[in-house]
C-alpha cells in the first residue's frame, strides 16, 4: 500500500550568527484533493497539551496512511513557533510575545480583505466553488508578495500560507486554568457544531471579530467579510477556522491527549477527510454564546487570591468567585476583597497563579447575553 505522507522542512531567516530555527510541516493525503485540513499547535510556544495531542494524532494519521485511509489533504505543523520554543528566561519558556519586538505570536497576522477584493471584483462569477478557488488564489498571492521584516513576520506569513487555502483550520492552544473551550466566528456556526460535540467542549464563543487579528481569524474572517462587500455574488465561509483551548496549562495527559487526538481524528473522519464511518456524533453539551457575553473578572487591589468557585461550575449574578488577601491592610475587615460575578455564567477560566494587581483579569465566565461597553478587543477585555 502506498504511503503517501511527506515531511518538509523550512528554515526560518537567520537572525544571530550560526543559529537557525526550523518549522516542520507533514503532509498526508493526496495533493491534488480539492480538500484540505491544517492543524498546529505551540503558536503560543509555552502552552503544552498541543505538542501531545499531535503526539497522538500523528500515531493514528500514521496508521490510517499505512492503510490507505486518508482521502484528502490533511496537514500538521507540530511546532509551529520555534522562535518562541527558544525563548528561555530564568529556566521559564516564554513562547508567547516575540523577545524581539514584544508581539504576540497569536496577533498581528495581515488583514487581506481589502487586497483581495481589488483582485478579484470584477472575476467573481455566480459559482460558489470558482468564487472559493478564486479567492484562495488571491490570498496566496497577496502572501507571496509581501516581504517580511523580519524572523517573526516571515513565520506568521509561512503559517498563514500554509492554511488560507484550507477548508478546515484548527489551531490548538491552552488557557492557564481551564475547561476544553473554543473561539469561532459567528456565520460558522452551527454549521460547525459538530467539531465542539465531538470534543466534548462545554464553552463555545462567536465573534465576527474578536480584535487583534489572531491567526484564526485571519484564516476565516476575510470571507463574511468578501461576502458583505460583494452581496450579488455566492461567496460562503469556505473557512471552518476556529481556536481550540485544550483546558489549563497544566493540564498535560497521554490521556487528555490520546481523548482529544481521536476526537479530532473521527471530526475529520466525518468531514470525510479519513476513510470509515465515524461513531454517532456525541450530543451538544452546551449552545455556542456570543464572545461579548464573556465577563472578564479583574481585580482593584493587589493580593493573594483565593477562588471559591472551581471551573465548569455555573455561577449567579452576585455570587463570589474569588478573595484577595492583603495582609497589610491595617484594618483586618478590609484584608479580604471579594469578587463577585456582575451577570453570572459559565466559569470556565481562572490565572494559574494567585496572585492579584489592579485590572488583571482573575476568571473568566461565559454568559449567554451581550454585555454592555465591551471594546474593540474582545479577548482581553
Amino acid at each position: 500500500m502506498r504511503i503517501f505522507k511527506r515531511v518538509e522542512e523550512i528554515i526560518l531567516p537567520h537572525t544571530s550568527m550560526g543559529t537557525s530555527r526550523k518549522l516542520q510541516i507533514i503532509r498526508y493525503g493526496n495533493l491534488s484533493s480539492t480538500k484540505k485540513a491544517y492543524i498546529q499547535t505551540g503558536l503560543h510556544a509555552d502552552e503544552p497539551p498541543g505538542f501531545v495531542v499531535m503526539h497522538y494524532l500523528l500515531k493514528l494519521l500514521d496508521e490510517a496512511d499505512r492503510e490507505g485511509k486518508i482521502k484528502e489533504q490533511i496537514v500538521l505543523v507540530p511546532t509551529a513557533n520555534p522562535i518562541g520554543l527558544s525563548q528561555w528566561q530564568n529556566d521559564q519558556l516564554q513562547g508567547r510575545f516575540e523577545f524581539s519586538t514584544g508581539v504576540n505570536f497569536n496577533r498581528s497576522y495581515p488583514e487581506l480583505t481589502e487586497e483581495v477584493a481589488k483582485k478579484i471584483g470584477k472575476k467573481l462569477q455566480k459559482n460558489a466553488e470558482k468564487n472559493i478557488q478564486l479567492i484562495r488564489e488571491a490570498q496566496l498571492s497577496c502572501l507571496n508578495a509581501m516581504n517580511p521584516e523580519d524572523e517573526g513576520q516571515f513565520l506568521k506569513l509561512k503559517l498563514m500560507s500554509l492554511a488560507v487555502d484550507a477548508d478546515i483550520v484548527l489551531d490548538l492552544h491552552c488557557d492557564y486554568e481551564a475547561c476544553l473551550h473554543i473561539y469561532m466566528g459567528t456565520p460558522l456556526w452551527p454549521d460547525a457544531s459538530d467539531l465542539t460535540a465531538q470534543l466534548g467542549v462545554p464553552v463555545t464563543l462567536l465573534a465576527e471579530n474578536s480584535g487583534g487579528e489572531p491567526f484564526d481569524e485571519a484564516c476565516s474572517k476575510i470571507w463574511w467579510e468578501l461576502a458583505a462587500k460583494f452581496p450579488d455574488y455566492s461567496i460562503p465561509s469556505a473557512c471552518l477556522s476556529a481556536t481550540v483551548e485544550l483546558r489549563g496549562i497544566n493540564d498535560v495527559s497521554h490521556e487528555n491527549g490520546l481523548n482529544d487526538a481521536r476526537n479530532i481524528f473521527l471530526f475529520l473522519k466525518r468531514r470525510g477527510y479519513i476513510a470509515g464511518v465515524a461513531p454517532k456524533l456525541p450530543k451538544l453539551i452546551r449552545e455556542a454564546t456570543p464572545l461579548t457575553a464573556v465577563e472578564h473578572l479583574k481585580s482593584e487591589i493587589p493580593g493573594v487570591v483565593i477562588y471559591r468557585r472551581e471551573i465548569g461550575e455555573t455561577v449567579k449574578k452576585g455570587d463570589v468567585i474569588a478573595e484577595i488577601v492583603n495582609p497589610l491592610e491595617q484594618n483586618p475587615a478590609k484584608r479580604i476583597t471579594r469578587i463577585r460575578s456582575k451577570y453570572g455564567g459559565y466559569l470556565f477560566t481562572k490565572n494559574v497563579d494567585r496572585y492579584a494587581r489592579p485590572n488583571r483579569i482573575l476568571a473568566k465566565i461565559a454568559g449567554v447575553k451581550q454585555i454592555k461597553g465591551k471594546g474593540k478587543h474582545l479577548l482581553t477585555a
